[in-house]
């Protein structure tokens, strides 16, 4: 390894500590640059507050953000759902690793799948995307908002608080509990949150050095389909906290699918595309114009003062 170490800003959580050590590793393992973990406690971390009381998703990045500005670390990694979709000039999103499994996955410790559950089961989840396409699928069941780490929240189904609680696949995948998962759900049961299972990682736009090196872990297929899904969240200007799925896949292709659900799964709008992947960003807002036109707005309101995706359980 060559060179000042690479000071790497990554929120203190396990599951953060965990993806930001793979950056780590994949960086070093390209460039031969050392890098060094700095752990980060940011405002969405200590305060035990919904998110929608505290500003969303932002909590979770605005800390690592000013590290990178203030000049207390070189780069920040963080979930790539938990960027805002609005472009900050003083930033840029250097690299999008290749990217995990964005699917959704059931964590019940009877191994009991969704449709095994007792009518009125408590469904854990701090997203209300997942809670609408739950309900969705299962109209009886109940949905009950929970925050914390994965590791909290598996917590409350070891207890018997909750029937199942439905995390990210990747973030068990990345902290070791896969034994937990009952049920993985396939996009067409149940559609990710744009740019789930995927990684940010950002500079300062003055460090065009580093954004060049940062530049040699970013994978093209993985920025072209987040591209595309980030979107149609930012031409609905929906933000994290709407009930929104959207998945893109493909190479130089991309098919685009997106669901834009009430919040109480009473009802929900779906539409897909397909195109070149070099217009990902075309393509999101494609698919966003026709969701609008067809009245995805009265969803998207109604999401206000939910909790959203963003929060340390992918």
């Amino acid at each position: 390894m060559t060179g000042t170490p690479l000071r790497l800003g990554s929120r203190k959580s396990p599951m953060a500590m965990a993806q930001s050590g793979h950056v780590a590793d994949l960086l070093t393992a390209r460039t031969g640059r050392a890098v060094q973990i700095v752990g980060l406690s940011t405002f969405g971390d200590v305060s035990k507050a919904q998110l929608a009381q505290i500003g969303g998703t932002g909590v979770f990045v605005s800390t690592l953000r000013h590290g990178l500005l203030s000049g207390e670390i070189d780069l920040a990694v963080h979930s790539l759902k938990d960027l805002p979709t609005g472009a900050d000039p003083r930033l840029v999103l250097a690299a999008v690793p290749p990217r995990d499994d964005p699917r959704d996955a059931l964590a019940c410790m009877t191994g009991a799948k969704l449709a095994d559950l007792p009518p009125g089961a408590k469904v854990g989840t701090g997203s209300p995307r997942r809670a609408a396409q739950l309900l969705l699928a299962r109209p009886d069941i109940r949905p009950v908002p929970i925050r914390g780490s994965a590791g909290t929240r598996l917590a409350k189904v070891e207890a018997k608080e909750l029937d199942a609680i439905v995390l990210a696949y990747a973030g068990l995948a990345r902290i070791g509990r896969l034994d937990v998962v009952s049920q993985v759900f396939e996009p067409d049961e149940m559609l990710p949150a744009p740019g789930q299972g995927a990684l940010a990682v950002e500079c300062a736009a003055g460090r065009t050095d580093l954004a060049d090196l940062l530049g040699l872990i970013d994978d093209a297929a993985s920025r072209a389909a987040t591209t595309a899904e980030r979107a149609v969240l930012a031409a609905l200007q929906a933000g994290c906290s709407a009930p929104v799925g959207a998945y893109a896949a493909g190479t130089d292709a991309l098919r685009l699918d997106a669901i834009v659900a009430a919040a109480d799964g009473g009802g929900a709008l779906r539409a897909s595309a397909a195109g070149p992947a070099a217009q990902a960003e075309r393509l999101g807002r494609q698919v966003a114009a026709d969701l609008l036109s067809r009245g995805a707005g009265r969803y998207t309101d109604v999401s206000a003062g939910h909790l959203s995706d963003g929060d340390d359980a992918q």
